[in-house]
């Protein structure tokens, strides 16, 4: 407005200036939605650099070995581990699951036959004819699926090598980071860093521990109750038990399916044996786990995989939990403490208002 209570008309350059920023900001937002999988394949990485990261500061710890050694030290142990394990069992997993490809029809026999009995045969039925149009739409789709088979063993690979970069010195890019922050804010991204680095520590730490322990109870489950292919399921209980909520789920269906063709109670005790391990893991693992890493509220976590599943697909949910606890410490960090001058608890340890 000017003196007299006009409207000051903008001028043509400020307008030009405007319409630039609006199209950049656009095009960086259309980037930024084309690199989503990029993104995650780099979120990935760090996630395996701090895993490296944490390995080498035991074994420095432990052996006195250079940082660089200590880096290549780990790699090769997490790698030797991975590939030791599928080299001594692989054939008996391979074994184990034929014979859940194998008992699938008869398990499915008997989950008919029952569902007869019950008088629910023919809506079950019902079900399956009209799955059956999705099903030849998937295995049409099957060329697809071997093409984004190997895409994915590429992106492992990718992964791996970023991994070992970022672990072999985080100092750069935590520098690169801060340099693209103001002075201002160079305490709170350094600290912010700390606590995102402090929060996947301890997830992975209990995680893992939650993984083993999962295999274990399911597989000594499943034998107590004879049910077919245990080691088998077990192995995938534990392997699934890294997606929250999801992931246990559908770890236990193969399980119940199998049952089946043993009995319908031992399915009914498979369903049971699952609920008794989801609370045994839900009331003692994950406090422990959280304890360790970022008490992140279970509804958030779970609503985390659902949103990340839509967004990035397979890749996000499998990434859901570590992504959503860096992004509960950035909140913490950034918006509770530094914005709002609040307590905040980040990994495991309390800090007060005043730094």
């Amino acid at each position: 407005m000017n003196g007299d209570g006009q409207r000051t008309p903008i001028g043509y350059g400020r307008f030009a200036a405007m319409v630039v920023i609006v199209m950049a900001l656009v095009g960086v937002a259309f980037v930024l939605v084309e690199l989503t999988r990029l993104m995650m394949l780099v979120f990935a990485s760090v996630v395996f650099a701090v895993v490296f990261d944490a390995i080498a500061v035991r074994l420095r710890r432990w052996t006195g070995m250079p940082r660089g050694l200590a880096i290549v030290a780990a790699v090769l142990l997490l790698l030797g581990v991975f590939f030791g394990v599928f080299t001594m069992f692989g054939a008996q997993l391979i074994a184990e699951f034929d014979e859940i490809r194998d008992k699938f029809p008869a398990a499915l026999g008997a989950i008919e036959q029952q569902l007869d009995r019950w008088g629910l045969g023919e809506p079950a039925r019902n079900l399956i004819q009209q799955g059956t149009s999705d099903l030849s739409t998937l295995a049409s789709r099957a060329g697809g699926y071997v093409i984004s088979a190997g895409s994915g063993l590429s992106d492992v690979v990718l992964v791996l090598v970023g991994a070992i970069f970022f672990a072999a010195d985080p100092a750069v890019y935590k520098r690169g980071v801060l340099l693209l922050m103001p002075a201002s804010a160079e305490p709170t991204a350094r600290a912010a860093l700390s606590d995102v680095t402090g929060g996947l520590r301890g997830w992975m730490r209990g995680q893992g521990v939650s993984m083993v322990v999962a295999a274990a109870m399911t597989s000594l489950g499943l034998w107590l109750l004879g049910v077919p292919a245990f080691a088998g399921l077990g192995l995938i209980a534990g392997l699934l038990d890294v997606i929250p909520f999801v992931g246990p789920v559908i770890a236990a269906i193969p399980a119940v399916l199998l049952a089946f063709t043993v009995s319908p109670m031992t399915a009914l005790w498979t369903v049971a044996m699952f609920i008794v391990i989801q609370q045994i893991q839900g009331n003692f693992l994950q406090p422990m786990i959280q304890k360790q890493a970022v008490d992140v509220p279970p509804a958030i976590l779970l609503f985390a995989v659902l949103a990340s599943g839509t967004l990035f697909g397979f890749l996000g949910v499998l990434l859901a939990a570590p992504v959503t606890i860096v992004a509960y410490v950035l909140v913490q960090r950034i918006y509770v403490k530094t914005l709002l001058g609040k307590d905040i608890k980040v990994a495991g340890r309390e800090e007060g208002a005043a730094d």
